[in-house]
């Protein structure tokens, strides 16, 4: 039996993340990702009726894919616990080079509901999080220097140097493994 073989949907996906990486989402366009992918721009439109929908999928894509990795990393006793989890991916995304923030910007000025998603996502997570976690107060702090060092990351105004966002990560993970 041949393995999986990926759908239209599915290879689109995975063009405009690979496209996104490399031009940034704000220079994305749907003929380039209609190429990329090897579908006809029609093919695309089917899947996706518009750039904001596309884009509305890379995003739940996204936060799938994480929510996958974190829930594999905090049962495989690779971390201490979920909260570890989170702040180890969380770590490994914030040392990624990505695109500038205009693409998101230019999402959310198109649709408003644009970051729903990931709002319901972080508050999910924060809540699967506190129920782990005894000291609320901790995983706050813990979740709001990981959120702090994504927008910082996201919008390019990273201005730690790298010594001390590996001792901000090392502190983090130091607590998260204290119970």
């Amino acid at each position: 039996m041949s393995g999986h073989r990926p759908s239209s949907r599915e290879k689109i996906l995975a063009a405009a993340a690979e496209l996104a990486d490399i031009v940034g989402p704000g220079n994305l366009s749907l003929d380039a990702v209609a190429q990329r992918a090897g579908v006809s721009k029609g093919g695309l439109l089917y899947n996706f009726p518009s750039k904001a929908k596309l884009m509305q999928a890379l995003v739940q894509d996204y936060l799938k894919t994480f929510e996958e990795a974190l829930s594999a990393r905090s049962s495989d006793g690779e971390a201490n616990s979920s909260l570890a989890a989170y702040v180890e991916l969380s770590a490994q995304e914030c040392t990624q080079k990505q695109p500038s923030a205009a693409g998101v910007l230019a999402a959310l000025a198109e649709d408003p509901d644009f970051l729903n998603p990931v709002r319901d996502f972080k508050r999910h997570l924060l809540d699967r999080l506190k129920a782990e976690n005894p000291d609320t107060a901790k995983l706050l702090v813990a979740f709001l220097v990981i959120e702090g060092l994504r927008s910082m990351k996201l919008f390019d105004m990273d201005i730690l140097h790298e010594d001390e966002r590996n001792m901000a990560i090392a502190y983090l993970l130091e607590q998260a493994a204290v119970k």
